[in-house]
């Protein structure tokens, strides 16, 4: 790869910038351009009524400035803006702004397309960056200025005869390729030109059109030009991001670090080449540091069902916040921490949203938790145990969560992801319903404390074992210890408790009780859990018990 025959664009020395200091405290004046950056960039582009829906989506959102197409260069963009005048389909706090490049024939036909607004922003632009006055306009520096000069000029003429209120904005398109003393020098002789003031400001757009440097070099683009204009209160600094280098959020966060009061971007980054800002993303960045974005992004999947729609483009799956698996976790270190992050979220009752791996609470874009983590062979207990305790209810003990996530494991590395029906089914097959060799009929738990005797309890457990029907009895101190006893007098193996715990179940069935014994065999190294599901929490425990024995049975048999 040839790397020499490329070469950095030489831009300013800021030595005392400050926008390194800045945080965003908030949101800028939004501008959509997802109707003529975002169709432009379309292979096919979107109809009519296509454009008429993502128009209304984008008014639901809450944006007030909406740039709607180049009304002179396309019939069906000069058609759609004529349908939204007609129609009466532009609220009134909701401004529409027209692109045309800075010629004559093309701006006349902006107005046209015009007729019977009360206001709107004309986008006046052309190119200014080095290369492209020598190798596409093969003009000089005054040439350039003039073409600008003369197209604001007959913007500002026509706008006397215009009945609504016309907002200049101007581009010096390519910005980011052009000496910023030269980018000044253009847009004070349009804003002059203009007749630009605090009550009748000039938007002065400075686009990354081609994305050629590291952020803080447009950073420091932004605020050289924010720190030099004549007079700052009659412009409105407007940046316009593109994706060239992957850095157009990051080149719009440090842009309004520097200076910039406006944004224009489209909804999920759509564009030409690599695309535009992603508004959708910077403003959940500024959300999830406390800022209000004064965008409505709280149904997230609507939203992108509309722009897929429409735009026929679908969003990636690990798109931030918005793609399908952003809020998944497949690792078995990021489910347990998102877990325990869960937990300690409610225990604490905390009304701050601090969950490990998590920047943004799900349910603020509509989404739902149950997707957060997904089961698949990168999987470990921790997954298992959220799906378990989230989606159904059971609080595994960790040594059960190890035990049953090597079982999950297995049948992932088989048949890839695990789905919850899936994790749940296998947990109720493999520790809940194991009828062999013992099955569980019925029991009766006697009081026996003043029978001198010196047990409190009589246990009798009726059971099927290895297809016979038998009961069998058992004493102690308490219920546990005489259902203990029943089974380690009467044949069975005889095992130790080594762990016990039991809970309400509380997804779906309130009234049932879930217990969990760990039993080992006396003498041996084989030790095994069994589960046990009934609304009587005795009876739940015998049935654990049973379960524990039953998969003690199988392992023995091995």
């Amino acid at each position: 790869m040839n790397y020499e025959k490329y070469k950095r664009f030489e831009t300013i020395k800021l030595k005392d910038r400050t926008w390194p200091d800045k945080t965003i405290e908030k949101a800028p004046i939004w501008c959509s351009v997802d109707l003529r950056d975002g169709n432009q960039a379309l292979i096919t582009p979107m109809k009519i009524e296509e454009k008429v829906e993502m128009f209304q989506l984008l008014v639901d959102l809450g944006f007030k400035e909406i740039e709607v197409g180049f009304p002179s260069s396309s019939q069906i963009e000069y058609d759609f803006l004529r349908l939204l005048i007609e129609e009466n389909l532009i609220p009134d706090d909701v401004t529409v702004q027209v692109l045309t490049q800075a010629r004559e024939h093309l701006i006349r036909k902006t107005f046209e397309a015009l007729k019977g607004l009360d206001k709107a922003i004309v986008h006046v632009y052309n190119s200014t960056s080095i290369l492209q006055r020598d190798v596409v306009f093969n003009k000089d520096k005054d040439e350039i200025k003039q073409i600008a000069i003369d197209g604001v000029q007959l913007v500002k003429d026509l706008s006397k005869e215009f009945e609504g209120k016309v907002i200049l904005e101007y581009s010096p398109e390519s910005f980011t390729g052009t000496e910023v003393d030269y980018a000044m020098e253009v847009c004070e002789a349009v804003m002059d030109t203009w007749g630009a003031s605090k009550d009748n400001k000039v938007i002065i757009n400075l686009p990354s059109t081609v994305e050629m440097d590291t952020p803080n070099v447009y950073a420091d683009q932004i605020e050289w030009m924010c720190r030099n204009f004549k007079d700052r209160e009659r412009v409105i600094i407007s940046v316009h991001p593109h994706n060239d280098r992957g850095c157009g959020i990051a080149s719009t966060e440090l842009a309004l670090l520097a200076g910039a009061d406006r944004v224009e971007g489209t909804l999920f980054g759509n564009g030409e080449r690599t695309g535009n800002v992603d508004v959708v993303t910077v403003a959940l960045n500024m959300f999830t540091h406390g800022v209000d974005p004064q965008l409505e992004l709280d149904n997230i999947n609507d939203i992108k069902h509309v722009y897929e729609k429409c735009t026929k483009m679908e969003i990636p799956p690990r798109h931030p916040y918005v793609g399908q698996l952003v809020f998944t976790a497949f690792s078995g270190s990021h489910q347990d921490a998102i877990n325990k992050g869960m937990h300690a979220l409610r225990e604490r009752n905390s009304k701050m949203w601090e969950v490990p791996y998590l920047p943004i609470d799900p349910s603020d874009l509509g989404r739902q938790y149950e997707p957060i983590v997904r089961i698949n062979s990168q999987s470990g207990k921790g997954g298992v145990a959220y799906v378990m305790e989230s989606m159904y209810g059971y609080h595994l003990p960790k040594g059960l969560q190890v035990n049953f996530a090597k079982v999950i494991q297995d049948i992932s590395e088989e048949e890839g992801e695990v789905s919850p029906e899936r994790v749940y089914d296998t947990f109720i097959e493999q520790y809940v319903d194991i009828k062999e060799p013992y099955e569980f009929i019925k029991q009766k738990l006697i009081d026996i404390s003043e029978d001198d005797s010196e047990f409190e309890r009589k246990a009798e457990i009726t059971l099927k074992d290895h297809g016979e029907i038998r009961t069998i009895v058992g004493y102690g101190n308490g219920p546990i210890d005489a259902v203990k006893d029943a089974f380690n007098e009467n044949g069975f193996v005889y095992t130790h408790f080594l762990d016990y715990s039991e809970h309400s179940l509380s997804s779906g069935s309130s009234s049932k009780a879930a217990a969990y014994v760990y039993l080992r065999v006396k003498g041996s190294a084989v030790q095994e859990y069994g589960v046990g599901v009934h609304p009587n929490i005795t009876t739940a425990t015998i049935k654990a018990i049973i379960s524990a024995m039953n998969r003690i049975h199988k392992q023995l048999k091995k």
